[in-house]
This record gives C-alpha cells, sequence and structure tokens, in this order.
C-alpha cells in the first residue's frame, strides 16, 4: 500500500461543508468538517484505485489572494 500526504481546504457553504483536494480534482461534502474530511478522503482513495499518484510540486508559504477579472 503506498501513502501521499496531500493538502486541503474545507468551506461552509449553505448548510454543508465542502472539501476540495489542492492537488487533483477531486472534492465531496458532509453536514461538519470532519464528516467533509472523511468523505474526501474515501474520494480520494476510489480516485486513486484508478488513476496513479501524480508527480507533485512543493509549495512553499501558498497564499490566497483574490484577483479581479473583467469579461464580456
Amino acid at each position: 500500500m503506498r501513502k501521499v500526504n496531500l493538502k486541503s481546504i474545507v468551506w461552509k457553504e449553505g448548510d454543508y461543508y465542502v472539501s476540495q483536494c489542492l492537488e487533483v480534482e477531486v472534492s465531496s461534502f458532509g453536514k461538519t468538517k470532519k464528516e467533509a474530511l472523511a468523505m474526501l478522503q474515501d474520494a480520494l482513495s476510489l480516485y486513486f484505485e484508478d488513476a496513479p499518484i501524480p508527480e507533485r510540486t512543493e509549495v512553499k508559504k501558498p497564499a490566497i489572494v483574490s484577483v479581479t477579472v473583467k469579461y464580456a
């Protein structure tokens, strides 16, 4: 069994918490943060059954920033 440490974020959206992995396009949700992260872990386990573990670039000291976009 292989093991990989992935970064994720969790936020509240309406009545649920959303959890999203930052390295691969996998997300989930739950009624609590703990449930949302547990569901994300299950989703990631299923994802990696069929997909190889990606090469990772280490991101040091990330920042959350706002970006303004103009569009037509």
